[in-house]
């Protein structure tokens, strides 16, 4: 493999019934950054059916050039003829840097194209850099530069990971959504589009969809709130979360929790924050009853502001709180909503 031939950073741009989804935005804003150290440009790959009305989107967000796989196999998301399209774009175009969004659809896209370009993947990155590879430097290796460092939890998230693949191109790595930022939206801005259809052969891997049923939910989505008040076990009962709602009512944010509020069947997994549910960027982050595992900060803690309420004055929370209270929740929590409520009346 000549790995001089392969040149600038790649981002899956994810669409779903022809919307471009937020990681999409993310990964170009993040692919924006290593661009720069790398002095390349930014490549979005939009594969689906009539879909080159979304290469404006991508484009104010900070795509450089589009490449736009259209052909009505694509309608749908399917295994098979979307790894064929995004495997015959790398194979055609070699990027350095490939990313794919961390949802139910990158993760069983990504693995599958690495194996068929015979490259590397590491999963569900939290952290994306460019430097050197072996970090430290090792007597008798070769140090090389400008490598991809995928950082990812490890372990349940009791270790961090970072990875490199200095020896196979692209640079693969699924990324969770929620961790990157993207790029401020510039109206107007126009990128290079390139149209590419390596075309398709239905065959027997190829699956037929008889239907597609949309589960309507009516739980918010915690990644897109601006004031979450979450809860852990330490709130006692799913009954007890009535006093957290009160305060997100009061607030106008939405109610969270921690996976052991999910394992006990208290809240959906939709408002699970950490680890193994979202990552989240609030403006304010009320952690109620949480200790604070690693795997529940790591999902929270870019948040503006976290308020930590927890009766142990030891609960790491408070090591990644701005203002902490040790106290009974039951009744720091219930004052704080009337003086939050008196304080908006008297406006």
């Amino acid at each position: 493999m000549n790995l001089a031939e392969y040149k600038g950073v790649y981002v899956f741009a994810q669409q779903v019934d022809n919307e471009v989804s937020g990681i999409a935005l993310e990964l170009i804003g993040k692919g924006k950054e290593l661009a720069k150290d790398l002095n390349t440009d930014v490549t979005a790959v939009l594969i689906g059916s009539d879909v080159k009305g979304l290469v404006d989107v991508l484009a104010e967000y900070g795509a450089d050039k589009v490449i736009v796989v259209d052909d009505p196999e694509l309608k749908d998301y399917r295994t098979e003829p979307y790894a064929h399209a995004l495997a015959s774009v790398i194979n055609e175009f070699k990027p350095d840097v490939m990313l794919v969004g961390a949802t139910a659809i990158g993760r069983d896209l990504g693995p599958r194209v690495s194996a068929r370009v015979h490259t590397g993947l590491t999963a569900d990155c939290t952290q994306l850099d460019i430097g050197d590879f072996p970090m430290n430097p090792v007597p008798g290796k070769e140090t090389k530069h400008n490598q991809l460092l995928m950082t990812r939890p490890a372990f349940g998230g009791n270790t961090i990971a970072t990875i490199a693949c200095p020896d196979f191109r692209p640079q693969m790595a699924t990324v969770r959504p929620g961790v990157m930022q993207k790029a401020e939206r510039v109206a107007g801005a126009k990128a290079e589009v390139i149209e590419f259809n390596p075309g398709f052969t239905p065959d027997n891997k190829y699956v037929e969809i008889l239907e597609v049923v949309k589960a309507v939910s009516d739980v918010a989505d915690i990644m897109d709130a601006k004031i979450l008040v979450s809860g852990g076990r330490g709130v006692g009962s799913p009954e007890n979360f009535k006093i957290l709602e009160d305060l997100a009512d009061a607030l106008g944010g939405t109610v969270s929790c921690s996976r052991a509020v999910v394992d006990s069947g208290w809240k959906p997994r939709d408002l699970q924050v950490g680890q193994t549910g979202k990552t989240v960027r609030p403006q304010v982050y009320f952690a109620i009853g949480i200790s604070g595992a690693i795997q529940h900060v790591a999902g929270m803690e870019e948040s503006d502001i976290i308020v930590a309420i927890n009766k142990d004055e030891n609960a790491p929370i408070f090591d990644v709180a701005d203002y902490g209270i040790v106290g009974d929740l039951n009744k720091i929590v219930p004052a704080l909503t009337e003086q939050i409520k008196a304080a908006k009346a008297a406006k």
